[in-house]
């Protein structure tokens, strides 16, 4: 088991660095990869998994410390997996909006027993930038994808994630309640497992 004081987070968000700093608690330090360097990695992965383990290795080179990734997206099943580790330069940069409209477009016709979907969520954590076995965790939250956006809360494409289970989408959801059950969270439930803090 892996005991950590601190590790940074491979993110200039501040707001995934805070919610990364409640899911772990006070018992680990998390940084911001800015506080040592703006430049982000390329992320040549062809997986979730591949774009975390980069972008974890490049932080640890850049910090000295352990370090965290996750790559996230949107996979859809008539969509052989797309947009998957393409998700937020789906329509080439052009936001939320843009992402969300040309996934529309791309399902239009695709009536909704095949409007299946998952958001993957991979977690990797080094020891070093060298670490020979990083720990990954996987996160899925599965639903299928609507014909038009519901719901203001949330970002990327929460309003076209209709989620069975609670029968609204995801950005019909309070925060705290997508806190709990997204793909994010599942990933960190299993790395707090594997670091003993759950």
């Amino acid at each position: 088991m892996m005991t950590l004081s601190q590790l940074v987070l491979a993110s200039h968000n501040a707001g995934k660095l805070k919610e990364l700093q409640a899911l772990l608690g006070n018992a680990v330090r998390v940084r911001s990869v800015g506080e040592f360097s703006d430049v982000a990695p390329e992320e040549t992965g062809l997986s979730f998994v591949e774009n975390a383990i980069l972008k974890a290795r490049h932080a640890a080179r850049l910090s000295g410390l352990p370090a965290l990734a996750d790559d996230s997206g949107l996979a859809v099943d008539a969509l052989g997996g797309a947009p998957g580790i393409h998700s937020a330069r789906y329509a080439g940069g052009g936001g939320d909006a843009a992402n969300n409209a040309k996934l529309l477009e791309a399902l239009r016709e695709v009536p909704d027993a095949e409007r299946g979907a998952r958001f993957v969520c991979a977690l990797a954590l080094v020891r070093h930038a060298e670490d020979p076995l990083p720990i990954i965790c996987e996160g899925l939250w599965q639903g299928r994808i609507l014909h038009a956006p519901r719901g203001t809360e949330g970002f990327g494409y929460d309003p076209l994630f209709w989620v069975p289970e609670r029968g609204c989408s995801s950005a019909e959801l309070a925060s705290a309640e997508k806190n709990r059950l997204s793909h994010r969270a599942r990933a960190m439930l299993q790395l707090r497992q594997r670091l003993g803090l759950a």
